[in-house]
């Protein structure tokens, strides 16, 4: 017997548009109250919960705290990892959208130093780890419900959906920051402004749930929980059977998280918006604001490109190409940041955000095809928190250092394109599995590690 296609899929298309709407809407909000702590801790936290430390260390500990989250994603991806392949994809999708909306709401309303001192900050960095827990567990979730829902030619458009969360995310944060700067300028956004946005999170996250609520189970899933054959511990299997995937699968995704964080971690916006005093550019805040909105837009659009060239031309050729583009918008980021105002803004960030699509777009899909059913959860989880830590946890913190230590910007970019080289070596190593069945059956034939994309596997 040759096994060339997967079976079909059993979702129906009216399903699948719920499942679209489900991860685009509650990746955009997770990211959205992701984002939203980035762009502040670069613009208003550092002097509301850090003061005391001085003009130099306080904003370095207020880019710690966004790193910080990060140190905790793995645990979430482990707890989610673990129940989302016993108990299945669709409750730990709605557990981590709530869990992110209580810790981002509880942000919004949280005394600051000169209220409570101490406590303040220490309260601040307990609702960042919340945070962190949540947005390790819910990407991999996301990701599953659409690929394992998708018909298998288009499993790299339907990946890009919960992709589109990062975009859209950012899109939504910088537009209401915009909007409350406009609205509460000057000591106005630092007295009140600043925390409209996290409070706003609260209706989202409603909406989210009962979208969420309303979705089938993947059936990938179902298949595994019919026949009983869930993994009594899956974290502790796929990293007997799998360490090396999660390896390279880690440093895929840092190249790619390490430099969008220069955008989605509000590091170029904190930098252009700051006054000079405080080592910033001094630009318009809201004119900064949108044009890392406009950024987002083109991010979307590269990521949505990437869906359907993925799966046309298989993952790596679509990957490969993104990594050089990617490096070519590192490479004048800061000089047009720098010398060319908000246009120059405007210009490096758009730039930027190409490279960016094309990378990690067709991640999910990837990430999908590299584990087999019964660890897939626990697989692509853990993968993504790891990149996440190697990646974009301190990459704000460590430009700022580069910065203050150089006193020049090449040293940040000198940085980005290191990493940007280690995401390209993790996909040189990646093997391109378009195709491959993704039920359980097959896992349970033994063919999984012999698929070969275009020429199937002889059972």
């Amino acid at each position: 017997m040759t096994l060339t296609q997967p079976r079909p899929q059993p979702t129906s298309a009216r399903e699948r548009r719920k499942v679209v709407a489900a991860s685009i809407i509650g990746t955009t909000i997770e990211w959205y109250d992701f984002f939203i702590y980035a762009f502040a801790a670069n613009l208003v936290l550092a002097q509301l919960f850090f003061q005391p430390a001085g003009p130099e260390m306080m904003q370095i500990l207020s880019l710690v705290t966004i790193g910080l989250s990060f140190l905790f994603r793995p645990l979430g991806a482990f707890l989610a990892g673990h129940f989302g392949d016993k108990l299945g994809r669709r409750p730990m999708l709605v557990i981590t959208l709530l869990l992110m909306g209580v810790a981002t709401t509880g942000i919004g309303l949280l005394p600051t130093y000169d209220t409570i001192g101490m406590a303040a900050p220490i309260i601040l960095m307990f609702l960042r780890i919340l945070q962190g827990l949540s947005a390790g567990g819910e990407w991999g979730g996301a990701v599953l419900m659409s690929v394992e829902h998708a018909p298998v030619r288009k499993r790299g458009l339907y990946g890009i959906f919960p992709q589109l969360g990062v975009p859209f995310g950012m899109l939504l944060a910088s537009a209401m920051l915009a909007i409350m700067q406009f609205v509460a300028p000057g000591d106005a956004f630092i007295a009140w402004g600043w925390r409209v946005p996290f409070l706003f999170s609260l209706v989202l996250i409603i909406v989210g749930f009962v979208i969420r609520s309303s979705v089938e189970e993947s059936p990938v899933f179902e298949e595994i929980a019919q026949t009983k054959q869930q993994e009594s511990a899956p974290v502790a299997r796929v990293f007997k059977r799998h360490t090396p995937l999660i390896i390279i699968c880690a440093l895929f995704f840092a190249g790619n998280n390490s430099v969008g964080y220069m955008l989605t971690g509000g590091y170029v916006q904190g930098l252009a918006s700051r006054p000079e005093d405080q080592g910033g550019l001094g630009y318009n805040p809201v004119h900064v604001q949108l044009a890392v909105l406009t950024a987002a837009v083109v991010w979307a659009a590269s990521t949505v490109l990437s869906g359907i060239l993925t799966d046309r031309f298989g993952r790596k050729p679509v990957v490969t190409v993104g990594w050089f583009v990617q490096a070519a918008g590192v490479i004048p980021l800061f000089q047009f940041v720098t010398g060319g105002g908000v246009l120059g803004v405007l210009t490096g960030t758009c730039l930027l955000a190409l490279g960016l699509g094309l990378t990690y777009g067709p991640q999910a899909v990837w990430y999908a095809e590299s584990f087999p059913a019964s660890v897939r959860y626990s697989g692509i989880s853990i993968s993504y928190a790891l990149g996440g830590v190697l990646g974009g946890a301190f990459a704000p913190t460590i430009a700022q250092l580069l910065l203050q230590s150089f006193g020049s910007t090449w040293a940040i970019v000198a940085y980005l394109l290191f990493m940007t080289a280690l995401g390209l070596v993790g996909t040189s190593l990646l093997k391109d599995r378009t195709g491959v069945p993704l039920d359980h059956e097959f896992e349970r034939s033994g063919a999984w590690d012999r698929w070969r994309p275009g020429v199937g596997v002889k059972l």
